[in-house]
C-alpha cells in the first residue's frame, strides 16, 4: 500500500483516538462554562510521536476540533485546532521510540502550550461575548488548575503508554513497510 495513504490511514485513526479520548474517555466536567477535563492529549501525544508531523496536526486538530463541535463546545473548536496543532510541533516521530529525549521534554511544553494556550483563548472568547476584562481573566485563571491537571494527567498517560509500546516495540511493528 503507498506510505501517503498508511500515514492518512494512521492519521484518521488517530483523529477518531483524540476524539473519542476527548469527549468519553474520562470526560469530568470543571467549571460553569462547560469545560471539561479529559485525556485527548494523550492521543495527541501518540499521534505527534508516531506520525509525520503534518499527518500528527491533521489528528490532532480534526479530533480535539470534532470533539469540541459535538460536545457543545463549539466556541473552543478553532482555539483548539490552534492550540492541538501547536502542541504537535514540540514531538518528534523521528526516532524509532515514542519515550526519546526530545518527546519528554516535549510533554512539558506541550502541556505550557496548552494551558498558556486556552488561558488566551478564555480571555478572547469572554471579551467576544461581551464580558468585561476582570471576568475575561478571572475565568481564565479559574481554569488554569484544571487544564495543568489535565495537561499533567495526559503526560503520565503518554509516558505509560509508551513505555508498554517501546517495550514491545510498536512503532516499527505499526509502521513496518512504511
Amino acid at each position: 500500500m503507498n506510505k501517503k495513504i498508511r500515514y492518512a490511514v494512521l492519521a484518521a485513526m488517530m483523529a477518531a483516538f483524540v476524539f473519542l479520548f476527548t469527549a468519553y474517555v474520562l470526560h469530568i466536567p470543571v467549571g460553569i462554562g462547560g469545560g471539561y477535563i479529559h485525556l485527548g492529549d494523550m492521543a495527541v501525544y501518540i499521534a505527534a510521536a508516531l506520525l509525520p508531523t503534518p499527518y500528527a496536526v491533521l489528528a490532532a486538530a480534526l479530533g480535539g476540533g470534532l470533539a469540541d463541535v459535538l460536545t457543545g463546545a463549539a466556541m473552543w473548536a478553532v482555539p483548539t485546532i490552534l492550540i492541538k496543532s501547536l502542541m504537535v510541533l514540540t514531538f518528534t516521530a523521528k526516532q524509532p521510540r515514542l519515550l526519546c529525549r526530545r518527546n519528554v521534554l516535549a510533554l512539558f511544553f506541550a502541556g505550557l502550550i496548552g494551558v498558556v494556550g486556552y488561558a488566551l483563548a478564555e480571555i478572547v472568547l469572554v471579551l467576544l461575548s461581551g464580558g468585561s476584562w476582570q471576568a475575561a481573566v478571572t475565568g481564565a485563571a479559574v481554569a488554569v488548575l484544571p487544564n495543568v491537571a489535565q495537561e499533567a494527567a495526559a503526560g503520565i498517560g503518554f509516558a505509560l503508554f509508551a513505555v508498554l509500546f517501546d517495550r514491545v516495540d510498536g512503532k516499527r511493528r505499526l509502521l513496518r513497510g512504511m
